[in-house]
């Protein structure tokens, strides 16, 4: 139930999902044209400031800019790569696809064969009523890292988990089990903040390998004023941005109210 809670009501108080509920309340209250009238003028407000770059930027970096990639990767006894960066071999797929965050597969192969350890832990498993596909993210990283050159000898599969909290406490397991002492985590780097919390409960110490950054530092340093004019252009991209932040502040939140902790 909490699986199903966690992927539906936040549905409710993202932007676009927000904005439709509103717009439905107002449709109902149209009799009452000053109430009508406020729904409707806060719904373009806010979806129109979700969709600039301005606040997308802030919000993604106060997420992002958290962890930073080291260095000088330390060596360690495994790397834990979560999933969320491909997509199944489904028709008219042929293959395993790597969507967005798929830098954490490349990532991963890379710092093998760098040989800052010998291990991978893929971790990602399939939420049934989500899946579409017969594999699972751990699966598919297996798959697309072979291609990349990594042996299959080098990668437990944890293909169990449904979302970070379950990626946690089954990765645990396994490093008690090889008994791991030194263990990087890759992950996206919005992503990152909500991993580290939720691995740090589980006595679990990691060392953050932040990859797929949405924003970076801005190297202009005079912008004119049809470049500043377009940042404030409503943007769909600036939209998905900002509704994944979030979701990884709602995750936040709502792991810090559990039991658990």
């Amino acid at each position: 139930m909490f699986i199903f809670l966690s992927k539906f009501l936040p549905l409710f108080v993202y932007p676009l999902g927000l904005g439709i509920i509103l717009l439905i309340v107002a449709v109902f209250r149209i009799r009452k044209k000053r109430t009508a009238k406020s729904l409707l003028v806060f719904i373009i407000l806010m979806l129109w400031a979700c969709s600039t770059t301005p606040v997308a930027t802030a919000l993604a970096r106060s997420l992002e800019w958290q962890y930073t990639y080291p260095d000088e990767v330390p060596q360690a006894d495994a790397i834990i790569v979560l999933g969320g960066g491909t997509e199944p071999a489904v028709s008219p797929r042929k293959y395993v696809e790597i969507n967005s965050a798929g830098d954490r597969v490349f990532t991963a192969a890379q710092l093998y064969r760098d040989g800052k350890a010998p291990i991978l832990i893929l971790s990602g498993g399939n939420i049934d009523w989500m899946s579409n596909g017969s594999s699972t993210p751990a699966d598919q990283m297996a798959e697309i890292l072979i291609f990349l050159g990594v042996p299959s000898s080098a990668m437990i599969l944890e293909n169990g988990s449904k979302n970070t909290y379950e990626n946690a406490v089954n990765t645990k397991e396994i490093i008690i089990e090889n008994d791991f002492k030194t263990v990087l985590l890759v992950t996206s780097a919005m992503h990152m903040p909500r991993s580290v919390m939720l691995f740090k409960k589980q006595g679990i110490s990691v060392i953050p390998i932040p990859v797929d950054y949405s924003i970076v530092e801005d190297v202009e340093s005079d912008q004119s004023f049809l470049d500043v004019l377009y940042e404030f252009i409503p943007n769909v991209g600036n939209l998905a941005v900002t509704t994944n932040v979030m979701k990884e502040y709602i995750g936040i939140w709502t792991y810090s109210l559990q039991d658990w902790f």
